[in-house]
C-alpha cells in the first residue's frame, strides 16, 4: 500500500470540522451527525497517529498545534478533491439561491428590481430572506448575503465589492425651503434609528458640522425613520442606494448631497461565482446594477 501513514478517511470530516469550529457540537451539527459519533471518530483519528490531539477543558475544546497542522492540511486536500469534482461533474445545480439582504435594502432597492432580474436571469430562481450582520451560511441555511463591511466578514466566503456607501441628509420637499444653508438642518427635528445609532454623528464627523439639534426623535427600525422623513416629521441621515427611488421620483430631496463614509456593500457567497453557473449569473446582474450607485449623479 502506497499510502502506509494515512489515518482512516472517515475521521478527517469530523476533525477538520472540530478543529475549524474548536467545538464537536458544532462540527455535528454542520455535518448532520450526533455528537457521539463526531467524538468517536476524533478517538478514533487519535488512536490511529497515537496522540491526542485536543486540550480537552471543563467547557473548552483546544486543538494543538499538530491538530491545527493536520487540519489545514486536510482543508486542503478536501478543497483540492471538490474542485477537481466540480469540474468533472454532470449534475445541474437545481432549486433556488437563498439571497440574505439587509431589510431596508432589501425592501427600498432589491426588491423593486425583481422584474428586471427575473427578465435578465429566467433561469434562476432566488428566495430573498431580510437580515443584517454576521453571516452564518450553514446556520441560516443561506447561499449569499448582501452586507455592509463594518464588521467581520468570514473567511471562507467569496466576497465581490458592489457599491461604496453614500450617507447625506434627507426630507420631504416643502421641509427642504426651511433649510437656509447647512446650519439649517438643526431647526427641524433629527430622525435617528435604533439599528444605525451613529448615522448622524458619522455625518457630523465627516462634514465638519458642529451644531446642536433643537429636537429629536428615534425610531425602531431604518425603514421607519425614512418613512417619517417621507411624511415630514423631520430630517434622516439615509444612504443614496435605499433612497435613490425617493429621490427620483421627487418624493425626498437631499439638500446638501451625499459623501462617502468610508464603508462599501459586499456580495458574500458560499460558493464562488466559478464554482456554480447560478452565483456567477446573479453576482454579475447585481454588479452591473449596482455600480451605478457609484456612477449616479445624485437625483434630488
Amino acid at each position: 500500500m502506497r499510502w502506509s501513514a494515512l489515518p482512516p478517511l472517515n475521521t478527517l470530516l469530523p476533525f477538520e470540522a472540530t478543529v475549524r469550529h474548536a467545538s464537536m457540537t458544532a462540527a455535528a451539527q454542520e455535518l448532520h451527525v450526533t455528537h457521539g459519533a463526531v467524538s468517536r471518530q476524533v478517538q478514533n483519528l487519535e488512536r490511529s497517529l497515537g496522540t491526542s490531539l485536543f486540550e480537552r477543558q471543563t467547557r473548552a475544546l483546544r486543538p494543538t498545534s499538530q491538530a491545527r497542522q493536520l487540519a489545514a492540511v486536510v482543508r486542503d486536500a478536501l478543497d483540492q478533491i471538490d474542485a477537481a469534482a466540480r469540474q468533472i461533474s454532470h449534475r445541474t445545480a437545481a432549486g433556488p439561491l437563498t439571497l440574505s439582504c439587509e431589510p431596508t435594502l432589501l425592501m427600498r432597492w432589491l426588491i423593486p428590481r425583481l422584474p428586471e432580474l427575473a427578465a435578465n436571469v429566467p433561469d434562476i430562481a432566488v428566495h430573498l430572506s431580510a437580515g443584517g450582520g454576521p453571516v452564518f451560511f450553514e446556520r441560516d441555511d443561506i447561499d449569499l448575503a448582501i452586507r455592509r463591511d463594518d464588521f467581520p466578514f468570514p473567511e471562507e466566503a467569496s466576497r465581490t465589492r458592489l457599491f461604496a456607501e453614500r450617507i447625506g441628509p434627507v426630507c420631504r420637499p416643502d421641509l427642504a425651503t426651511r433649510l437656509t444653508g447647512a446650519a439649517g438642518v438643526w431647526q427641524v427635528a433629527l430622525l435617528h434609528t435604533d439599528t444605525r445609532p451613529q448615522a448622524w454623528d458619522d455625518w457630523r464627523r465627516i462634514t465638519g458640522m458642529k451644531a446642536e439639534p433643537a429636537s429629536q426623535q428615534t425610531l425602531e427600525h431604518f425603514y421607519l425613520t425614512l418613512q417619517a422623513a417621507a411624511a415630514g416629521v423631520g430630517v434622516a441621515i439615509a444612504p443614496y442606494a435605499v433612497v435613490r427611488d425617493d429621490l427620483e421620483r421627487g418624493q425626498l430631496v437631499a439638500p446638501f448631497g451625499f459623501v462617502p463614509d468610508g464603508t462599501s456593500y459586499h456580495l458574500l457567497s458560499r460558493q464562488s461565482p466559478e464554482q456554480d453557473g447560478r452565483v456567477r449569473q446573479l453576482t454579475a446582474w447585481l454588479r452591473a446594477r449596482t455600480s451605478q450607485l457609484d456612477n449616479d449623479s445624485e437625483p434630488g
